[in-house]
């Protein structure tokens, strides 16, 4: 009983944290400001009221109401209507580019139309994929596309652990001298070898991307945005990216005794990694 209670607590504090440093993040992140001009451009003789309106007011201030809801989210919201109605013209077109300049990846494009299709009807998914797929393409997501996607930094090079890594990681502390968390973020196809934290117990939050959890002789566990893994003390284990998506975790110690260590022990092999979708 004590001990689940001590997990619960664990979990609980890991949750809040999560929170405070997403806010915090999003709160610090340097604001986007939308401009638009293609109403005066294209209508600015033939219906001037009307493309003040589109410019200065759908674009200038409601797509500028950042702190209220983030770019990322209003493309989704804006493409979802779009294909509500049916409308795959050259709005849908623009939309779909400026979702993927906002950070929406791939994946998660390709999430939202499949099941907005239950609602929305099979067609107009099907019309939605064919535009999708010219914007996004087949690639993997760039740095540069991942950037977009998170509120947090991605980082520099993780040199000091890079023999204990298979690929690239990067790390950015934050306040980790007093106590907080270090941000981590894994290339596709990037994890770190089996380890153990002795006497101290290692929280992981997944705050962007898509990375895998798996403890020795347990099925490995899927790592999305939101999910909080309380690694226990003396318990052998890996965590790393999907082979197609960056991943991007904060990690903190706590519960740390005065004999605390980490032991780096072997590589997840290609064979137990592949196995992995």
């Amino acid at each position: 009983m004590k001990k689940r209670l001590m997990n619960k607590n664990l979990l609980m504090i890991a949750v809040v944290l999560g929170t405070v440093f997403g806010l915090n993040a999003q709160n610090n992140m340097k604001k986007k400001e939308i401009k638009q001009t293609a109403g005066r451009d294209v209508l600015g003789i033939f219906a001037p009221e009307f493309a003040h309106l589109n410019d200065d007011i759908l674009f200038g201030e409601v797509w500028n109401r950042q702190d209220e809801l983030s770019l990322h989210d209003r493309s989704l919201v804006t493409v979802l209507s779009l294909m509500a109605q049916g409308l795959t013209d050259s709005s849908l077109q623009y939309h779909l580019q400026s979702a993927k300049a906002n950070g929406v990846t791939r994946q998660e494009i390709s999430e939202i139309i499949t099941h907005a299709a239950f609602y929305c009807g099979w067609p107009k998914a099907w019309a939605v994929f064919r535009m999708a797929k010219d914007v996004w393409g087949d690639k993997l997501q760039t740095r540069e596309e991942f950037e977009k996607s998170t509120d947090y930094p991605i980082g520099n090079p993780n040199d000091v652990y890079a023999k204990y890594f298979i690929g690239q990681s990067y790390t950015s502390p934050m306040d980790a001298e007093n106590g907080g968390p270090v941000n981590v973020t894994f290339e596709p196809g990037c994890r770190n070898n089996w380890h153990v934290h002795h006497d101290a117990v290692q929280v992981l939050i997944c705050v962007a991307g898509r990375g895998w959890y798996q403890e020795w002789g347990k099925e490995p566990v899927v790592m999305t945005p939101g999910k909080v893994i309380a690694i226990p003390k003396e318990t052998k284990h890996w965590h790393g990216a999907a082979k197609d998506s960056w991943f991007q975790h904060l990690t903190y110690h706590t519960n740390v005794g005065a004999n605390a260590s980490n032991e780096w022990l072997e590589p997840v092999t290609d064979e137990v990694y592949g196995k992995l979708k």
